[in-house]
């Protein structure tokens, strides 16, 4: 086996060598095949279904359907007066506190920054009027005819519904109509700055639908998906459930979105196969359960549906199938690593910053565990930089009064102050939080990092302005409250570098462990093979990603789950269940190589 770890490929040209790579195979839309499943596709289907399901009732029926913050109600109101017109519709939004309320409520969490904001600890009830909530209910008790009670909250209004159907959508979704100019729940700020909506979302609406969505769902009689306007997709409880188990017992991959930035690259629309007439693509999250969502194809007597549900829903019911037992009872029901793309190749900088310390996200944002994160360098530019870490001797007045003059207009020299290091294919830079840092241009980047990653603190971004035209937020108070000005060169040169050490090695294969600080909780470990290789979760998720090689294969020793393929810069999730995995060469005799992520302590 040779491997040239010393020798990475290098790019004259990012356009070159990217145009020289073959064809894309990266999957854009993974799906779990569950078989055996009843989907209702389309309006007429679902409400033909509904009306069959309570035509026996011996009363008036009341159907809940109690949507998540962001679905279109108005779609959904005008689908039912059509389809079932002999029923009472009934908005239970309409018992929401008053919009001024609800921000006075929420004011202390939501903060007046563009983009931080402080974890809602609220139940949704809170977000109602106690008195017209309670009238409300009583209203409903006094009905003669069938009656639809639906919007964000309407299972708080019925204690005993016919039927409960809970609407849903996918997270990116969200973003997409957010950014199209919806407003948030009960809020008029369509117009707003977008950076505050999504803040709303993340800090607050998000938060408090997961848990209300987690506790109607062992009551729930079917499942609405809402994501594609105009073409909603219902299952039975059973399915939902049946999909979740298949998930949580085989590896799978999320869907993968991508998003421009004003310093993004051209690697990701080759290798990911992205609309060519973009004019790049910065971010890629493959591997973010909380933002990335799970297709499931039905096929068979669904005649091919293939439906969609956030991620997040298997993380929140399926926490010890996922997770494992003792990264749960740490974590919670959180996917505490992800996975995602930075591409600066022909591209720029990202901006300089830091990440806060546990202590620092505590206390001031309301998270458990903050962004500890790394750089795995899938590619990189001849004259490729990473910035990591301070020089010698920086004067911490000095550095920060400049840093302040540039939110002014006046230049920073960010070399004078930074280390710049050279970065080469398959290079891996741990980064834990305090740690000034950022990735140069012509570099892509895969990032494994503790989940938290809206938390970046930029201290300077070039002078650049954002994709709207607006400065990008600065947050050099929260930055110089976190900076550990003792990690200079000498400090990154001894913890943070020439980490990567040999684990095991056979005929065909070795295993390496990539060098993440003692600092963070993340294990990596890297494989390079020609032969099958064995794997064993050992009771905690693992997530991976093919880092060199065109397809490999994901097999079970005891055929537990169907061969699973994976190309090139993919990421997939092994369940903590799954236990012992086995990943192959696609073909046989080539040499390929995975990166594998696992909480430290947990796995081997």
């Amino acid at each position: 086996m040779t491997v040239q770890l010393d020798s990475p490929d290098q790019l004259d040209s990012p356009d070159i060598q990217v145009s020289q790579r073959p064809a894309s195979n990266y999957d854009k839309f993974p799906n779990i095949t569950v078989s055996g499943q009843r989907v209702w596709r389309g309006w007429p289907q679902i409400f033909t279904e509904l009306r069959l399901q309570v035509e026996r009732a011996t009363s008036a029926p009341i159907i809940v359907v109690d949507c998540y913050p962001g679905t279109d109600l108005a779609e959904l109101h005008e689908a039912a007066a059509q389809q079932w017109p002999d029923c009472e519709l009934v908005n239970a939004e309409e018992a929401a506190l008053a919009s001024a309320s609800l921000s006075a409520l929420l004011e202390r969490f939501l903060t007046p920054d563009r983009v931080f904001g402080v974890m809602s600890p609220h139940a949704l009830r809170e977000f109602y009027d106690a008195d017209r909530l309670a009238a409300l209910t009583v209203r409903l008790t006094r009905r003669s005819r069938p009656t639809l009670v639906y919007g964000w909250g309407a299972a708080l209004a019925v204690t005993d519904p016919t039927l409960l159907v809970v609407a849903d959508l996918a997270r990116w979704e969200i973003q997409a109509r957010l950014r199209r100019g919806q407003g948030n729940w009960q809020v008029a700020n369509g117009s707003e700055d977008i950076l505050r909506k999504y803040k709303r979302g993340f800090f607050v609406e998000w938060r408090v639908a997961d848990r209300h969505k987690l506790g109607l769902s062992a009551q729930m009689d079917f499942y609405l998906e809402t994501n594609t306007a105009g073409q909603p997709m219902m299952i039975e409880r059973g399915g939902y459930e049946a999909s979740l188990n298949a998930a949580a017992s085989r590896p799978f991959r999320t869907v993968p979105f991508f998003d421009p930035g004003v310093w993004g690259g051209q690697w990701l629309k080759e290798v990911c196969d992205l609309d060519r007439s973009a004019g790049n693509f910065a971010w890629g999250f493959d591997g973010v359960p909380e933002e990335n969502s799970l297709l499931f194809d039905y096929g068979g007597a669904a005649g091919g549906a293939v439906l969609e549900m956030p991620a997040q829903n298997l993380v929140l019911a399926r926490p010890r199938e996922l997770l494992g037992e003792i990264t749960s009872a740490r974590f919670g029901a959180e996917f505490p690593i992800r996975f995602d793309f930075l591409d600066t190749m022909g591209g720029g900088n990202l901006s300089l910053q830091v990440h806060p310390l546990t202590a620092y996200i505590q206390q001031h944002f309301g998270m458990a565990y903050t962004q500890d994160e790394s750089y795995y360098l899938l590619d990189a530019g001849e004259n490729a930089t990473v910035y990591l870490g301070l020089k010698n001797g920086v004067q911490r007045e000095q550095m920060l009064a400049e840093l302040e003059a540039a939110q002014n207009g006046q230049p920073f020299d960010a070399g004078r102050y930074v280390n710049a290091l050279p970065a080469r294919k398959h290079d891996h830079f741990s980064i834990p939080a305090g740690t000034v840092h950022c990735s140069g241009k012509d570099t892509m980047v895969l990032e494994i990092s503790a989940t938290p990653y809206i938390f970046t603190f930029k201290l300077w971004d070039w002078g650049r302005v954002g994709l709207d035209g607006q400065p990008r937020p600065i947050h050099l108070q929260h930055g110089a409250a976190n900076i550990q000005w003792e990690r200079d060169a000498d400090w990154v040169e001894k913890n943070l570098l020439h980490l990567t050490q040999p684990v095991s090695s056979g005929e065909g294969w070795r295993e390496e462990s990539t060098g993440m600080s003692e600092l963070e909780f993340i294990e990596t470990r890297r494989h390079w093979f020609s032969v099958p290789v064995r794997h064993d979760t050992h009771g905690t998720v693992n997530i991976l990603n093919l880092i060199e090689g065109r397809e490999a294969v994901v097999e079970s020793p005891t055929g537990a789950f169907e061969p699973f393929t994976v190309h090139y810069a993919e990421t997939f999730i092994v369940p903590a269940a799954v236990g012992e995995y086995i990943i192959r060469p696609a073909e046989k005799g080539q040499e390929v190589a995975t990166i594998k992520a696992y909480v430290r302590g947990t796995g081997r």
